[in-house]
């Protein structure tokens, strides 16, 4: 739990002083004016890629839960395509993606506690639309 914190404390700080944390340095970039953010997330890309290659080999648990270290494939399904598409449109509105949202609030962006609030409402939404279509589908009768 500890080791949770001060990762989100080197996160949070670093999403603060790289800027990264404030909307219109997102939205420059999505518009290809100013290319920081490539920087940022190709030095998380690598630490947790490293990280995670090493611990697979390493460390026969996972550091924090104990669980074996396994790769969960998943597939890349319309589901995926779909809520990616969906979580690209939101964050190209806002400006913001979740974990610089709440550094955002951090660092004294006040304003945006409404998209954190729109991030909780859809993610709420999804998981409605998901209960009702898991429910419908267990409903349906399969003819064997």
């Amino acid at each position: 739990m500890p080791l949770i914190v001060v990762g989100g404390l080197v996160f949070g700080f670093g999403l603060g002083l790289s800027h990264m944390a404030r909307p219109e340095v997102v939205l420059d970039f999505l518009q290809f004016e100013d290319f920081g953010l490539l920087f940022v997330l190709g030095v998380g890309s690598v630490v947790a890629g490293t990280a995670f290659a090493v611990g697979v080999h390493v460390l026969d648990r996972a550091p924090l839960t104990g669980r074996p270290y396994a790769r969960r494939l998943k597939s890349f399904d319309r589901n995926v395509l779909t809520g990616g598409v969906i979580f690209g449109v939101g964050w190209g509105i806002s400006g913001i993606c979740p974990g610089a949202a709440y550094a955002s609030v951090g660092v004294g962006n006040y304003p945006i506690l409404l998209a954190i609030a729109g991030m909780f409402l859809g993610a709420y939404a999804q998981g409605l639309w998901r209960a009702r279509t898991d429910d419908a589908a267990a409903a349906t009768p399969t003819s064997d």
